[in-house]
Order: C-alpha cells, then structure tokens, then sequence
C-alpha cells in the first residue's frame, strides 16, 4: 500500500490558502470595543435605576446585559487568540479558543437566567410596587442601545458562532427592552403589580430560546461534529467523483475554530496521479464549495493483501 498525504496548498494563479484564512474574523476590535463600552455603561445605569424603582425586570435585564459584556469580553479575546501561530506542542494554534469561548458564553448565560428564574419566581406570590415611569425610560434607552450593539456584528454574523453569538444576544436584548417597555406601560394604566415579575420570566424564556441554538452549536463543535452547514454526505459524493477514486474511507470534517473547517480522508485509488495537482485541485473544490480551508488527503492503491486499518466505519 502506498500513502500520499498532502494539505491544501493553492495551485497557480490562486492565494496559498493553508489553513483558511480567507474564513478568519475581520481584524478590527471597534465592533467588540464599542458593545462593551455602551453594555457596561447601560448595566450600570440599569442596576441603579433597578433598585431604586424595585424593578425585577429592569434587575434581571440589567443581569443579562452584564452576561452579555463578559461574553463580548470573552468572544473579543478568542478571535485574537484564535489568529496565534502553530507552534510544535499546539500544532494548530489556539484557534480552538473561540469554540471554547461560545460554550462558555452560553453556559455562563444559562446560568444567569437561573437566577432570574428564582428570584421572578417569589415575586409572583408576592408582587411589589414598582415605579413605572423608570421603567419604561430606562428599558425604552436600552432598547435603543442594544439595537445598536447588535448593528455593530450584523455584517460578521453568518461566518462566526462567536459573532453570532454576540448578534443574537444583542437583538434579544433589543426585544426584550421592548417588552419591558410594554410592561411598565400596562402596569401604569392597570396597576397590575404581577406584571413586573411576569416579564423576569418571560425575559428569562426569551433568553434560553435565543441561547438553546448557540449552546447546541458550541457543544457540537467541542466534541468535533460537522459543522453547521456541511452535508458530509456530500462531500463523501463529491470525493467518490473525483477521477479515479473507487472508495472513500476515513472521512472526518470538524471544526478547527468557529470561522475554520479541516478534513482528513484516504482515496482509494488503483492509479494514482502522478503529481500532486489532482490533491491541490480537489483541495481547492473543497474550499470554494463547502469552505473546508483545512484538507488533508491520503491515496492508497486498495491493494487486495494489504487493508487499511482505518477503512471500517467503526473505526475512528
């Protein structure tokens, strides 16, 4: 059996493109500079006014912005962390960074809600006076502020879980304000007290809905899943199309960070090609079709005596 491994470097006429770089996060910091500026500015003005209107709402919301900074913070550090060199003990950096990042913005989201839970949970049996008319200003300035912080990751969203994440939490926030608003409107014009703690708990619902997808994805990653928007199936098809291919063992797609896709796969092929054009071309495929940036392909003859221990599906 003989072994040809190679990864995805360009052919003539294209940009070297070893690792995928193209799918990397825009370098500027001001979108992440400027959604920590105004969050933080706004939690603080937020817990204030909470307390001094006897506001869950405004209390919890106030919670889940400063949720928001730390994972802004936390996303901020992993695309600088994911751009770090390889090095001969991290052969691919710290890329890996950013996925750690989202699962950590996600539970550390949960977890907030939690406590919202509890606490909105105890007030319903005993509901407070609150003071509406700090309640429908404040959550109306944050309406206004997390819609622009969520205009600030619009354009990065669909690349990135991280910027994604960051996006969601900012355009939850936004509806969510809204929705306070709305309370503290119907509160004024009722004097329904209950409503106060109501809209915790239906922030609280928001919020898990919005998290549930970014936690799944994170997750997924974490533990090497295909990523989100690759059929393998397909890939699998369009490697067994190649010329010359009889079979396809071994196949793995996962994702090296939130931005970055690499795959490992043996061909089988009882005449292989005689340079390494054909390798640098079906590299290139997968890049331009499925954005894999990341190849790394192995030919085998498939000679009768000789099988590959790697062939079975089973076998990992």
């Amino acid at each position: 059996m003989t072994t040809h491994g190679t990864h995805d470097h360009a052919h003539a006429g294209e940009p070297h493109d070893h690792a995928g770089h193209s799918h990397q996060p825009p370098g500027s910091t001001l979108p992440f500079a400027l959604g920590v500026v105004l969050n933080l500015g706004f939690v603080v003005v937020e817990v204030a006014y909470g307390i001094a209107a006897n506001s869950l709402a405004l209390l919890s919301d106030a919670g889940h912005n400063l949720s928001d900074v730390l994972a802004l913070l936390i996303a901020w550090g992993a695309t600088h962390l994911a751009k770090s060199l390889p090095t001969k003990r991290r052969t691919y950096g710290l890329r890996r960074t950013s996925i750690l990042a989202a699962l950590i913005n996600a539970v550390v989201l949960l977890v907030v809600v939690g406590g919202v839970l509890w606490e909105a949970i105890g007030r319903l049996s005993h509901p407070e006076e609150v003071a509406t008319g700090t309640i429908i200003v404040v959550a109306a300035v944050g309406a206004v502020i997390n819609t622009a912080s969520a205009l600030l990751f619009l354009s990065g969203r669909k690349r990135d879980i991280n910027i994604q994440g960051a996006f969601l939490h900012m355009a939850g926030d936004a509806a969510v304000s809204l929705g306070v608003v709305l309370a503290g409107i119907v509160i004024r014009l009722t004097g329904w007290s209950w409503l106060d703690p109501a809209s915790g708990i239906l922030v609280s619902a928001v919020i898990v809905w919005g998290t549930w997808g970014l936690l799944r994805d994170s997750v997924n990653l974490a533990l090497d899943a295909v990523p989100n928007g690759i059929d393998p199936h397909a890939v699998e098809a369009f490697l067994k199309g190649l010329p010359g291919v009889r079979a396809v063992h071994d196949l793995h797609i996962w994702g090296m960070s939130t931005t970055e896709v690499a795959l490992t796969a043996h061909l089988v092929m009882p005449r292989p090609p005689a340079d390494d054009r054909f390798i640098n071309q079906a590299c290139s495929e997968l890049r331009h079709r499925y954005g894999i940036g990341h190849a790394t392909i192995q030919i085998e003859y498939g000679t009768e005596n000789l099988h590959c221990e790697q062939a079975p599906d089973s076998v990992v």
